[in-house]
């Protein structure tokens, strides 16, 4: 008796220790704030105890799927024949290589491609339940189950309440009655709303929420694949703070292949003065912590989870947003100004299927992504709105519609100026996209040196277009360009810049969106010796085969003629005080 009494003492002991230790060792977790641009740390909101976290890998799963063989397993690209005919009408309807998703299994394997820290991290045991809302048009049959059962397969049970399916007036008769009896059957967590009409993205989004039932709202794309334990991620940082809104990493699923790859590592989401979407780099301490989720200013749009009760006290979407666009930056907005955060968690991972091509219509209704952007400039970006309407001038004469009720959102919540958004959050956007750009350091017509009837020419501005030469005409707009700021030279002062993408010798000069990143879109123009300079630090010149009307890139020669190009309008004064890179 007196040997089980002294054991139960010692377990009783050794398990206070041991609790004590691993309170102790868990990272206190805390909301960071901005300021004078410094990064400092308060207090999250706690509404009870949230110390106890629990490993929530399905480690069964993990080593079932690791055990799957077949087509597009594991991610891996897939290359199978397919006849022609069927491939190109599946093609034309979606986008991407559908023939070729039907053959991949609806329920495939993904790699793991989280940072390593993220496979040994708990979570708080207590973690809010969930509902998925996933909207679509016309999705295609395989991609829009391999969605669903991602969710389904990859989740824990005991977090997810339910998978809402809204279909936006689809016209496929398979995502009608053959859908909801497919899931009553196989997938009995997910529903259907069938939408009469096209509402689009943003009110086919809305709808789902209305009706969910979960404590956070997570939305995804309809060809997308959830990864490995990716739902705790999204939802810690809303169990802290409910004010809190977190996106996964968004990879890359090939449009053609199927294969799956990481984007990149992690990036923060912001926009130019044309409300294109962009990305600025970590700052360094986010750096430091690969696997912890890290503050970013704007989300790219359609893969978010929000708690059900923020994102109502935000008014959910603004209802006369049509269609999509703008969306991303109306909710971003509110969200910071409006007392909230956003987080991007790096262990949270969807694969995304960028199409080839959107293959849907305009629906008919006019300009519908000007006046969206019109509605979130008038609510929420205040005297910084002047910058969109300077690059679209247009934009002004636009009716953006009854503002009332947003505008009553703003102010019942008391929400914070544009300003300070621009200021604390998104405090280096304006470094890298300026309001106000400054001015070219080279435009116009490039012409040969030595033969100045020679310009450069491109035919089309279509990706992957390749830079010529050709005879001068007047007034041609194909025959200008700009060294812009960005130090990339654009045509016609648009968003496609010269690229050069291989060291390969005669590498061609082809057409390629602009990312402003320098790179392979590095030049610079050298007025002493009247070369175009590629590169940063491999430098190359353009040449040229005048009898072809060809050029390409070689290794910088003064004693070339082929090499002498002139800009029409050179700044001088620019090119010495904003490049200090010379030959």
């Amino acid at each position: 008796m007196r040997r089980n009494i002294v054991s139960l003492i010692k377990f009783v002991v050794i398990a206070g220790l041991t609790i004590s230790c691993t309170v102790l060792t868990f990272k206190i977790i805390r909301s960071p704030e901005y300021e004078n641009n410094e990064l400092i740390l308060v207090p999250s909101f706690r509404e009870r105890d949230k110390t106890v976290r629990i490993d929530y890998h399905d480690t069964q799963k993990i080593f079932a799927d690791k055990e799957r063989t077949g087509l597009g397993e594991h991610g891996i690209a897939a290359n199978i024949s397919i006849p022609e005919a069927l491939k190109k009408s599946l093609y034309d309807q979606n986008g991407f290589n559908a023939a070729l998703s039907d053959l991949i299994s609806v329920e495939r394997s993904l790699p793991d491609i989280r940072h390593p820290g993220c496979k040994k991290k708990f979570y708080l045991k207590d973690l809010p339940k969930v509902s998925v809302i996933i909207p679509f048009y016309n999705e295609h049959w395989s991609t829009l189950l391999r969605t669903v059962y991602s969710v389904y397969n990859r989740s824990p049970e005991e977090l997810l309440v339910e998978i809402i399916l809204v279909d936006d007036g689809s016209t496929k008769k398979f995502l009608k009655q053959q859908l909801d009896d497919y899931l009553k059957v196989n997938l009995t967590k997910t529903s259907v709303i069938h939408l009469e009409h096209r509402w689009g993205l943003i009110r086919a989004r809305l709808a789902g929420a209305k009706v969910a039932k979960g404590d956070v709202l997570v939305f995804l794309d309809s060809h997308t694949e959830a990864n490995v334990n990716w739902l705790p991620p999204l939802l810690e940082p809303i169990a802290l703070d409910y004010r809190t809104c977190v996106c996964p990493f968004i990879d890359v699923i090939d449009y053609e292949t199927f294969n799956y790859r990481a984007q990149d590592e992690g990036a923060r989401g912001a926009f130019d003065w044309n409300f294109d979407y962009k990305r600025l780099n970590l700052l360094s301490e986010d750096k430091k912590h690969p696997s912890e989720p890290f503050r970013s200013p704007i989300m790219a749009g359609g893969l978010f989870a929000i708690s059900a009760k923020f994102f109502w006290e935000l008014g959910g979407y603004d209802e006369e947003l049509v269609i999509w666009g703008g969306e991303q930056y109306e909710l971003s907005f509110k969200i910071w100004q409006c007392h909230g955060q956003m987080y991007d968690a790096p262990c949270s991972r969807v694969g995304h299927i960028y199409r080839k091509f959107v293959p849907f219509p305009n629906p008919g209704i006019g300009d519908f992504l000007a006046k969206n952007y019109r509605r979130v400039a008038e609510v929420w970006m205040d005297e910084y709105a002047e910058y969109l309407y300077m690059r679209h001038p247009y934009y002004r004469s636009i009716d953006p519609g009854d503002l009332t009720l947003p505008k009553s959102i703003r102010t019942k919540l008391q929400c914070k100026s544009f300003k300070w958004f621009i200021e604390n959050i998104a405090f280096d956007l304006v470094v890298k996209y300026p309001p106000v750009e400054p001015n070219d350091f080279a435009k116009g017509r490039i012409t040969s040196a030595i033969d100045p009837e020679l310009c450069i020419n491109v035919d089309n501005e279509k990706q992957n277009t390749r830079i010529d030469l050709k005879t001068c005409s007047v007034d041609d707009p194909k025959l200008t360009f700009s060294l812009s700021w960005h130090k990339d030279i654009r045509v016609n002062g648009g968003k496609m810049c010269w690229d050069v993408a291989t060291s390969h010798k005669k590498a061609p000069v082809l057409l390629y969106g602009c990312h402003g990143d320098k790179g392979n879109q590095y030049w610079y123009y050298d007025e002493k010796h009247k070369w175009l300079v590629h590169g940063e630090h491999d430098k190359r010149c353009l040449d040229a085969d005048f009898g072809r009307k060809q050029v390409y890139m070689s290794v910088c020669d003064k004693n070339s003629p082929t090499q002498k190009w002139q800009f029409e309008i050179v700044d001088s004064k620019a090119l010495e005080s904003g490049y200090q890179e010379k030959l």
